[in-house]
């Protein structure tokens, strides 16, 4: 997205983004510390200008500490979420594995035996004849 006024990175709902995306630093936070080179963080980024980008990876540096702070705070908040919703969903597959399933269920369940009965019959009548 290209726009006529020099990119800056500002404080949205998200954190701190690029003007004009919705990409954070902590976007590309993921990438520097992972170590990979700028050339290949640049070239993941294409929705990024070449200007964004070097706006982006400046203020990074200007600003290491604090951005690296507020990054670990947006790490442990992600693991956070990640933990909820895997018991949450860990819960409600539990109770789905124990109801009984349903007629529709049982009745496809029923086709697909047929259909694998009568394909393994054809399968032994082709390697038997």
């Amino acid at each position: 997205m290209s726009t006529s006024t020099t990119p800056q990175v500002i404080r949205t709902e998200r954190g701190l983004s690029i003007t004009g995306t919705r990409i954070t630093l902590y976007d590309i936070m993921d990438y520097l510390t992972a170590n990979w080179p700028i050339d290949e963080i640049r070239a993941i980024l294409p929705a990024l200008s070449d200007e964004q980008f070097r706006v982006a990876l400046d203020y990074i540096e200007t600003h290491r500490p604090e951005v690296e702070a507020e990054y670990q705070q947006v790490l442990i908040q992600a693991e956070e979420n990640r933990r909820y919703w895997e018991e949450r969903n860990r819960e409600r597959l539990a109770r789905i594995e124990s109801k009984p399933p349903s007629p529709e269920v049982l009745a496809l369940r029923a086709r697909l035996g047929e259909q694998k009965t009568r394909r393994r019959a054809r399968e032994a009548q082709e390697h038997g004849a």
